[in-house]
């Protein structure tokens, strides 16, 4: 962490930044940003999706990345077209962020009357609606107060860092200023909402199996991997997907469901080493080990996109069949579950009724090595919630 960095840490520590306030001041209109990385409405967004994917450094490190990450696209883009095809021509994730996102804001209309009326914009990292827009409405708007609030609910760099990145260089463009007031909502994978919502999902798989089935089942958690390089440097990613299904696991016994379980990795791509167990491995295993069903859980993901209804659904489903596993069963994405919506609104009343704070983990850097707009980015999410809190 930079000198500039540990200096605004210790002054908002001074401050009282990090602690709960039940009284502050209210900001004269809230906008509510929900980060995510998006995905291709049409089949004519793929390739620039794919490109813009593989030009981000923050998820993807190539040699010669201006050269091999353009190769790469070129060779996957009629293959990942195709796979759009299969699941209706284009991504869903749009429509369920909008709808998480209206249905939200109603339910803190009525929870948190005094911040209200809260309105939501859509900033995602690779399509559009991108960062850059999402801002230009919240100043169009006339927003005095943006909660960014990530929709990955397991911080990475990768991830929600990349989105802060872009977010830092977007803003520092168009508010120069600075008219809009920044706060984070950076993790919340161990949520107790979140946690019973994602519990319902299985438990509802898990009823659905014959009787002779239902206790032998292994449930296989499945997340999206990371590259070993990301993992090595101490991103948090890896720990915090296993935080959220230490926690399912647990509501689940509570419910009575003693089900084995292990989590596994999917959607590795490229030529650098990924984290495992790869979820296709685990299955084509179990099945080799005399296994006839599987419960599977997509606990990285909270709407439905291509890693979903392609991959586990299609690409994964025709793995356990030639595996033998007669009974292949995937726990529904979150979506526009009620208690998962709930649980989006709770979170960001949390959050206002705590006075904005900001998360210590978001201003501690990895051990090993960072970008230099990271570290920028981190000084100046410390510098928003100094603004915060000298607010209140």
């Amino acid at each position: 962490m930079s000198f500039r960095t540990q200096t605004l840490s210790r002054n908002l520590c001074a401050l009282g930044f990090n602690r709960s306030y039940s009284t502050h001041t209210q900001p004269r209109k809230l906008g509510i940003l929900m980060m995510n990385m998006g995905g291709p409405r049409t089949q004519q967004d793929v390739e620039p999706f794919l490109s813009n994917i593989f030009a981000d450094r923050d998820i993807i490190k190539l040699p010669f990345q201006s050269i091999l990450g353009p190769l790469i696209v070129r060779r996957r883009v009629e293959k990942v077209k195709q796979q759009y095809m299969k699941i209706g021509g284009g991504s869903p994730i749009e429509k369920w962020t909008r709808i998480q996102g209206q249905e939200m804001v109603k339910i803190l209309d009525r929870t948190s009357s005094g911040t209200g009326p809260h309105h939501y914009y859509v900033g995602f990292r690779y399509t559009m609606p991108d960062m850059r827009q999402a801002v230009e409405e919240m100043l169009n708007d006339g927003i005095d107060h943006v909660v960014a609030f990530t929709q990955y609910q397991q911080y990475s760099g990768t991830t929600t860092g990349s989105n802060l990145n872009e977010l830092c260089r977007i803003q520092k463009q168009l508010d120069p200023q600075a008219k809009l007031r920044w706060s984070f909502i950076d993790r919340w994978g161990t949520h107790p909402k979140l946690i019973s919502a994602f519990a319902d999902r299985v438990e509802a798989q898990v009823r659905k199996l014959p009787r002779n089935m239902q206790l032998t089942t292994p449930v296989i958690f499945s997340a999206h991997s990371l590259p070993l390089n990301v993992v090595n440097r101490g991103d948090p990613y890896v720990a915090e997907v296993g935080g959220t299904v230490a926690y399912v696991v647990d509501e689940l016994r509570r419910r009575g469901i003693t089900n084995p379980y292990r989590l596994t990795w999917q959607s590795a791509v490229g030529p650098q080493r990924w984290m495992g167990p790869q979820t296709e491995f685990a299955i084509e295993s179990y099945g080799a080990h005399g296994y006839k069903s599987l419960v599977m859980v997509p606990i990285a993901f909270t709407s439905d996109h291509i890693e979903t209804l392609f991959e586990l659904d299609i690409e994964y489903g025709e793995v356990a069949e030639k595996a033998g596993i007669t009974h292949y069963l995937r726990a529904e994405a979150l979506n526009d579950h009620p208690p998962f919506v709930d649980t989006l609104a709770t979170i960001v009343k949390e959050h206002i009724d705590a006075g904005f704070p900001t998360s210590p983990q978001l201003l501690l850097a990895d051990p090993g090595e960072e970008s230099p707009q990271t570290a920028l980015t981190r000084e100046w999410i410390a510098a928003q919630a100094q603004r915060v809190a000298a607010r209140k």
